[in-house]
């Protein structure tokens, strides 16, 4: 059965400009990022998502195969943060090709794109996190949980890079993951337990 995207784009269209909340990744997302970060959404439908990170204050861009949800995403924000790139084209070189940068602060995974892509290409989105993610960056993964691309899936397929599961939750705000959760969110980073960042993120300490 293939997919009507047109009908997808428009559905999208509509629940944007209708106010739905379609912004919780960005602020997960945010959450685990410093100012200013460089964040890649890969499968970014209409770009609610970049959009609210760029209002946010991150360098934000959106990746999609699919030309109608990017039309409506070059018209409800600013196009020159989209681009038509499939998972299976993703390497460094594409990444400078198509005019982006090629290190990131957090890559993101959300709304199943994991069960819509080809295992091979899951497997290439680790290797290419492995080699283009900050020394504090995140592998964000919100899909899910036990269809093609879920918590099993990914655990195997990060295997062979330097990627480790750092948290996974049942849901964007943080709600413990279970073995029966029917979704779940994965964080995957360098090292487990990341340093904290050099600037002031609202710890302040008060002298003994």
């Amino acid at each position: 059965m293939g997919t009507n995207y047109d009908a997808y784009a428009a559905k999208m269209r509509a629940l944007t400009l209708d106010g739905t909340d379609l912004e919780v990744v960005a602020r997960f997302t945010d959450m685990l990022c410093h100012r200013e970060s460089q964040v890649l959404d890969i499968g970014c439908g209409v770009g609610n998502t970049v959009n609210a990170l760029r209002r946010m204050g991150h360098h934000a861009y959106g990746i999609d195969p699919t030309p109608q949800v990017l039309e409506v995403a070059a018209e409800l924000f600013d196009g020159t943060w989209f681009r038509q790139l499939s998972a299976n084209q993703l390497e460094s070189a594409s990444l400078r090709s198509h005019g982006l940068p090629e290190q990131y602060d957090a890559i993101l995974l959300a709304g199943n794109v994991p069960a819509f892509i080809p295992r091979e290409q899951l497997r290439g989105i680790f290797s290419l996190a492995d080699q283009v993610l900050s020394s504090s960056g995140v592998l964000i993964i919100g899909t899910t949980s036990h269809t093609k691309g879920g918590s099993a899936d990914q655990d195997e397929l990060r295997q062979g890079t330097s990627l480790q599961l750092m948290q996974r939750f049942s849901d964007w705000h943080l709600s413990p993951y279970q073995s029966d959760s029917p979704w779940s969110v994965s964080v995957y980073a360098h090292i487990k337990q990341r340093s904290g960042f050099p600037i002031p993120d609202g710890i302040f300490v008060l002298p003994s």
